[in-house]
């Protein structure tokens, strides 16, 4: 069962906003890292260092999948 690190989460974030900066004056979080931020959040909340891909929602999903450091 593939695994994300918190380690991968941060890059893949880090991605993802080179990919959709902040936008705007609030500077807002675009969707995209808005959702992984979320995902990252709850891993510190739990203590997680890892985490299984399948029990990412699908959206998660699709951005880790779709960062080009995967493989």
């Amino acid at each position: 069962m593939p695994m994300l690190s918190l380690t991968q989460l941060e890059e893949i974030i880090n991605y993802w906003r080179q990919q959709r900066p902040a936008t705007g004056e609030e500077c807002s979080l675009s969707p995209e890292v808005n959702v992984l931020a979320g995902l990252y959040a709850m891993m510190i909340y739990e203590r997680r260092h890892e985490l299984a891909l399948e029990h990412l929602d699908t959206q998660a999903r699709q951005l880790v999948e779709s960062w080009p450091g995967r493989g």
